[in-house]
């Protein structure tokens, strides 16, 4: 998605610039083309020959620099540019943006952008929290700039609060998210994911290896194309995603229950989850004791989720489940498409290297009642953006 686009990166005069620097690499790293422009006092936290060595471009802070191009450079930078963010961005430079003031390279620039423009604030708590600096941040919401919510956190000053500008990384996802096509705008989905715990005794419980990637990936990509997101997920390591609802459960009635309380207001619903299948019929209140003979367990059936989206489903709504298998993948896959009455069903083989639980990697085929399209091996966030671009089409 960067490969071959034109970052801006505006720079102000806060401790948190040396961040920036992580972030140009992140850009560098991914194929994007960056420049990035300095205030003057910026360079009093980080010299512009760090970016220069990490961009491979020249660092701008004099707009009248005579070593430029012919070509007026702000107008230049503005009309190549696909997404500008300031960041750290000041309050002085915020003031400046809201209210059309340009008197550096920094502003020009911005003022001749027409492309994302997002601000990432970083200051003082109480300078933060001043009514004209948050006044100043609606105005460039108003204007359709994003101004990202700063972290809280201990700030240079020796204050803890809000302020503190967020790690490069979250960084990169609003970059992300800005040049991502928005062909899921106003359509809302529903992803669950990660695996189930049912409870033994307060000590153990019954789980599977699912670590979440899969639905994680889904949930992510459907936020980046501009879809409003509500991801079901059991415990997992993974962080959600960004301007992600997400609702945490543990077993699979509390999957059952969350999933049920939201299915009816989604366009699309992608069952991502290994839910558990059975569950102790009952749960110890205190520590199972060790025994020296054998221990039983009596399981009872958990509820079908999907069964019961497919038998409720609303009109026009997509429902997509997957299917995890070791033998007869095809058609133990074909069947559950058919039994539960899906638009789509995901099928992998556990057995086949590079797919299954825990890999950065997938390898797919997608089933519904007139296609099956085997995709390659491919990362997850790949199997996620093919898959949703066969749902958008289908779904249309």
């Amino acid at each position: 998605m960067l490969q071959g686009k034109h970052i801006v990166l505006g720079v102000t005069g806060s401790i948190a610039a040396y961040k920036i620097a992580s972030l140009a690499s992140m850009l560098k790293k991914r194929g994007a083309d960056i420049t990035v422009i300095m205030t003057q006092n910026a360079t009093n936290f980080i010299n512009p020959i760090t970016f220069e060595s990490l961009t491979g471009n020249k660092c701008l802070v004099d707009t009248f620099d005579r070593n430029f191009q012919h070509s007026v450079e702000h107008v230049a930078l503005a009309k190549q540019a696909d997404v500008v963010m300031v960041a750290p961005a000041s309050a002085n430079v915020i003031a400046k943006a809201a209210h059309g003031l340009a008197d550096d390279m920094l502003t020009t620039t911005l003022l001749a952008c027409q492309c994302p423009k997002i601000f990432a604030p970083a200051m003082n708590t109480r300078m933060y929290q001043n009514p004209i600096v948050q006044d100043n941040m609606k105005i460039l919401q108003n204007y359709g700039m994003e101004v990202i919510m700063p972290a809280l956190g201990y700030l240079a000053c020796g204050d803890t609060g809000e302020g503190k500008m967020p790690e490069p990384e979250l960084l990169l996802e609003y970059i992300i998210k800005a040049l991502a096509p928005k062909d899921m705008r106003g359509i809302k989905v529903l992803v669950t994911a990660g695996a189930t715990r049912e409870k033994i005794d307060p000590v153990r419980y019954i789980t599977n290896h699912s670590t979440g990637k899969m639905g994680y990936a889904v949930a992510r990509a459907a936020m980046l194309r501009g879809a409003e997101v509500t991801l079901v997920t059991g415990k997992t390591e993974l962080e959600p995603p960004m301007g992600v609802c997400v609702i945490g459960i543990e077993s699979a009635a509390e999957m059952a229950e969350a999933v049920k309380g939201c299915a009816g207001m989604q366009d699309i619903i992608i069952k991502a989850a290994a839910v558990a299948d059975y569950r102790p019929k009952y749960a110890a209140d205190e520590k199972v004791k060790k025994r020296d003979s054998e221990l039983s367990l009596e399981l009872e059936r958990t509820e079908d989720i999907l069964g019961f989206l497919g038998k409720n489903k609303k009109e026009g709504q997509f429902l997509c489940g997957f299917s995890m298998e070791t033998e007869n993948m095809l058609e133990n896959s074909r069947r559950k498409l058919e039994k539960k009455n899906l638009d789509l069903i995901v099928a992998n083989n556990l057995k086949q290297a590079g797919a299954g639980f825990g890999t950065d990697t997938n390898i797919v085929t997608l089933i519904s009642p007139k296609d099956t399209i085997q995709l390659p091996i491919m990362s997850k966030e790949e199997v996620a953006d093919k898959l949703l671009t066969y749902i958008i089409k289908g779904a249309k």
